[in-house]
């Protein structure tokens, strides 16, 4: 299974997907796991009714432990081994406590046995899970030589009905482990293109200190050395140091401003495409085309924090961002669904620095929450 350590709150679908795949194994074990109460229909010895009520008891709460397991990838090792052992030491405990069930009249335990195979591709590898259910089918035969049993009716029910609930498990983990991969690849891939960008931005600000400091140190270590022979000329290139110096520094703040003016054009393209890769239909109005580039800038921050909010702090399905123009002022709007208690608010870092930006540029920030709707809205005046 998936190892690495997924939440499926950051997408909706994958927190529905599952719930369906922990009912689905549920339903299919427990059937298997609730036809031994027929036995206890059948058996006229109280106590061993009680015991037998006992055991499959015990034995339905250890299932219930590691089907909750097998569809939780993020879940402590240690927790998910506990869960494994009990399902293994109430499957030993049931032998003597449910085996004895109505005996010669109904294969009581063959039943359990059947929701063991059934489990194996939850607990094992395939070699392994193949030595279990040849375990259990051994276990099925001295069952029935014990209580008196038809061994190949135990046998039928122990082989057959376990291998068909093993392949349905089988293939609906298989099926549950392709999408949390898949969620991690998106995960993965968001993490690449951030760590890509950084290294494009280290090499440009390598690049672009590389030679300015090489000089600036070449020429102050000059003018060290002639500043006890010849004071005038070591002025001079103290001079050149100082000139050189001011223009590194103001090659790297254009740098740092052309960083961070995102395209609002290419901001809307990313935010919309990562949105619809997680399962958040996204709605798009475009801006208008006359919005100038510093008031576009400012709106692509605010965009940038946006759409991390809306993956980080809500389950979305739907967003909608709308971008228009009002004489003086440029108005950004982005509305999605699924906000809850832990949804962004007022006190929000990351909002609380686009609030300061935008006043820095006479603009402002407002977000509302309606129900399970949160809405930004930000506002830029456009210069004459």
């Amino acid at each position: 299974m998936a190892s690495e350590a997924v939440t499926p709150r950051a997408d909706r679908r994958l927190h529905r997907a599952r719930q369906a795949t922990l009912l689905s194994l549920a339903t299919g074990v427990w059937a298997s796991v609730l036809l031994p109460a027929v036995g206890l229909t059948r058996e006229p010895d109280p106590g061993r009714v009680a015991l037998g009520a006992a055991g499959i008891l015990a034995f339905m709460i250890a299932q219930t432990a590691v089907l909750y397991a097998a569809v939780t990838p993020w879940l402590d090792p240690r927790w998910r081994r506990r869960a494994q052992l009990s399902l293994a030491g109430t499957a030993a405990l049931s032998v003597p406590l449910v085996g004895p069930v109505a005996a010669g009249a109904w294969p009581t335990w063959a039943w359990l046995g059947a929701a063991l195979i059934g489990m194996a591709p939850l607990l094992l590898r395939l070699r392994a899970a193949v030595a279990m259910t040849a375990g259990v089918l051994l276990v099925t035969v001295a069952v029935a030589v014990w209580t008196g049993g038809s061994i190949a009716r135990h046998l039928a029910v122990t082989g057959g009905i376990g291998v068909a609930v093993a392949a349905v498990n089988g293939f609906q983990v298989w099926f549950w482990d392709l999408l949390v991969e898949a969620r991690q690849g998106q995960a993965a891939q968001a993490r690449l293109a951030a760590a890509e960008e950084r290294l494009r931005f280290a090499r440009d600000v390598h690049d672009l200190l590389g030679h300015s400091l090489t000089v600036i140190a070449l020429k102050a270590e000059l003018a060290a050395r002639l500043a006890p022979v010849d004071p005038e000329r070591a002025g001079r290139e103290a001079a050149e140091v100082q000139r050189l110096a001011a223009s590194a520094l103001t090659e790297v703040r254009e740098t740092v401003h052309g960083y961070r003016a995102v395209d609002l054009h290419e901001q809307l393209t990313s935010v919309a495409g990562v949105l619809r890769s997680c399962g958040v239909r996204c709605t798009v109005l475009p801006p208008p085309a006359d919005l100038p580039p510093t008031v576009a800038a400012e709106l692509a921050a605010v965009l940038r924090e946006a759409g991390t909010n809306v993956l980080r702090h809500s389950r979305a399905d739907w967003c909608r961002i709308r971008i228009d123009r009002e004489d003086d002022v440029a108005r950004m709007t982005v509305t999605n669904d699924g906000a809850d208690d832990r949804g962004p608010d007022a006190h929000s870092h990351g909002l609380r620095g686009l609030t300061d930006r935008l006043a820095a540029a006479g603009g402002e920030l407002r977000v509302r929450r309606e129900g399970a709707v949160f809405t930004l809205e930000a506002t830029v005046p456009v210069p004459a």
